[in-house]
């Protein structure tokens, strides 16, 4: 399943809403975001070389792991990021850079999800991490 509009399957709104498209085929949720150059999180960080934060880098993940998760979560349902560990950043992304995400489910304790995550540009690894998320209330 190919999405342009991610708005459909995630809470997130600009200018919090960091994925311009998913996928999921075979229990794998991909995600891509062009970076141009104008986010807001990258105003200040660094003026002279921009690079998109970590904890941005994290928050792709987290998206794109949101909508891995709601194929199959009932409506009045939303996942919540409650754990990262094992972040590693291994690369910079830099504006004009494609991001590309992998994620998937590593088990599922209800109402907990325990995922790995994985973000590369060119097909380089530039951050990874497993996330974890529970399942609330709307």
């Amino acid at each position: 399943m190919q999405v342009d509009n991610v708005e459909d399957y995630l809470p997130h709104r600009k200018p919090m809403l960091l994925l311009d498209s998913a996928s999921l085929e075979g229990g794998v949720a991909r995600g891509k975001l062009l970076i141009k150059g104008d986010e807001w999180f990258l105003q200040g960080h660094f003026p002279d070389s921009p690079v998109v934060p970590g904890v941005i880098l994290c928050e792709i993940l987290a998206q794109t792991t949101a909508f891995l998760i709601s194929d199959g979560v009932p409506k009045n349902k939303s996942p919540y990021l409650v754990g990262l560990d094992g972040v590693r950043l291994k690369r910079p992304v830099a504006p004009g850079e494609l991001f590309e995400t992998e994620c998937k489910v590593l088990r599922i304790k209800e109402p907990f999800y325990f995922t790995t995550c994985k973000g590369f540009v060119g097909g380089q690894l530039c951050v990874r991490a497993q996330l974890s998320f529970a399942l609330v209330d709307k």
